[in-house]
């Protein structure tokens, strides 16, 4: 995996993994599903599911820049994921979670096809 590639990878899954902690809080799950609250099962598998998707993140960026620069990397990839998401949480939430879904597709999809 290139560098460049492993980069857009790891900022997508992160932005993704963001989104989908931020779907477990009620006042932004409120925001995309109309006033509903998270059950408390939906809430506890939306926190997995986001930190899975950080989780591989890391893999994206440690795969592409090696462990010495990998960490540094995923640091960032987190900051930008953030920003984009509460970028876009603020003026467009349901347009924001919309996007995360096929984001982390393409993301697993092409950390899967890196790693095989």
């Amino acid at each position: 995996m290139s560098a460049r590639y492993g980069t857009l990878c790891g900022v997508v899954l992160a932005y993704a993994g963001m989104a989908a902690l931020c779907l477990a809080m009620d006042r932004h799950h409120g925001q995309v599903f109309g006033g509903r609250e998270p059950s408390v099962g939906q809430r506890a598998q939306l926190r997995i599911a986001g930190a899975a998707l950080l989780v591989a993140a890391l893999s994206a960026s440690l795969l592409a820049w090696g462990s010495g620069v990998g960490w540094v990397v995923w640091l960032g990839c987190l900051s930008a994921g953030a920003l984009l998401t509460a970028g876009l949480w603020h003026a467009w939430p349901r347009t924001a979670a919309a996007v995360a879904v096929p984001g982390a597709a393409w993301g697993l999809i092409a950390l899967v096809a890196a790693i095989f």
